[in-house]
């Protein structure tokens, strides 16, 4: 009788646990959801003909999107891979759309769209076009042109600098770098004149450092009869670069031929901040991790996390137990990277065995 009741109490333990197993994974994800990568405020307009068709306009937001999507994760150079991807395989990444405000005013009709495409598969799209994708990762830098004009002896920084008064003129959404322009100061333009000579190895930390923003880009353009040379000072995170190179045949009087310069310049620094951000998909490193799943509210927000970081691929429960739930993440990345990015995220790991333990 007293076996009968103590295998009585082992299954009940037994089921106790199991439950509790069972609970864990249906608060938890199991497979995980791609993060999506989310392009709002697409705006259409039309004239409302007897013609009218919206879901050939709605379609047309979806290539604006998958337009708009690229040229903020992929460098100027791989954009003629994209020209030939078709409307079906655009649809095909949408993960979900919706319409934002559509309204029809003086017989034109207007349509406003928010459209989320599939993470997994647009990096899986780029891996086989053999383009590497970079974060599009928004950063706020100081930017200060300066023109020195050496045939007429004058260094020109702020409202007299053509550059200057034009650089933020056509702001495109899709960009990633936010320019943040200097005010101007008579102190600054004093210490640039003091340093003429010496600009090259000047530091401009004087100047960059009142507006606490550690990002910079100073691009100097010395103008002289022939040509011009422009020197880019460039630093982000604190990986500094030096870069020179020669312009010929603008003409700094132009304004519609400044503006195309400035595009073509705010492209060269796009494609610079991208390469600092890229992602090698062709790299897929599957890394075990054991986590405590006491606590469901903890396990959520890990998964929800996890589904958040652009460098995980994809992350499933492999196995699991009454104590741990033992992960399987595929990263795009070194060992060393995903530690990094997890500390960054407050999350930590004990990494002495082939299974790391989340502390």
């Amino acid at each position: 009788m007293k076996y009968i009741y103590q295998n009585f109490k082992l299954r009940k333990l037994y089921i106790f646990f199991l439950f509790l197993a069972v609970l864990n994974i249906f608060f938890s994800t199991g497979i995980s959801y791609a993060k999506t990568f989310s392009i709002n405020d697409v705006e259409l307009s039309t004239p409302f003909k007897i013609n009218f068709n919206k879901n050939k306009i709605i379609d047309e937001g979806f290539i604006q999107a998958f337009n708009e999507l690229m040229l903020s994760t992929v460098q100027s150079k791989d954009h003629q891979k994209l020209k030939k991807i078709t409307l079906s395989q655009i649809k095909s990444m949408i993960s979900t759309f919706s319409i934002k405000e559509e309204k029809f005013v003086d017989e034109i009709y207007y349509i406003k769209l928010n459209v989320s495409f599939n993470k997994k598969i647009i990096f899986d799209l780029l891996e086989k076009n053999n383009i590497f994708p970079s974060l599009p990762v928004k950063k706020d830098i100081i930017f200060i042109p300066i023109i020195i004009d050496q045939n007429e002896n004058q260094i020109k920084m702020f409202s007299d600098n053509i550059i200057y008064n034009q650089w933020n003129s056509n702001i495109k959404q899709y960009d990633l770098l936010n320019y943040i322009l200097p005010t101007e100061d008579l102190e600054d333009l004093n210490l640039v004149k003091k340093n003429i000579k010496n600009l090259e190895n000047f530091e401009f930390s004087e100047i960059v450092k009142k507006y606490n923003i550690e990002n910079y880009i100073i691009s100097i353009f010395f103008i002289d009869s022939v040509q011009t040379r422009l020197l880019n000072k460039i630093n982000f995170d604190n990986k500094k670069n030096l870069k020179n190179t020669v312009i010929k045949n603008i003409n700094f009087n132009s304004s519609p031929e400044i503006n195309k310069y400035i595009e073509t310049l705010k492209i060269t620094f796009e494609d610079y901040w991208k390469s600092q951000n890229e992602i090698n998909t062709s790299v897929k490193l599957p890394l075990t991790i054991s986590v405590e799943n006491s606590n469901n509210i903890k396990i959520y927000q890990l998964e929800e996390k996890l589904s958040n970081i652009d460098l995980i691929y994809n992350f499933y429960i492999y196995k699991f137990n009454n104590k741990n739930n033992i992960y399987k993440i595929i990263f795009n990345g070194t060992p060393d990277k995903f530690i990094e990015v997890m500390k960054n995220n407050n999350y930590e790991f004990e990494t002495i065995n082939k299974i790391w333990v989340m502390k």
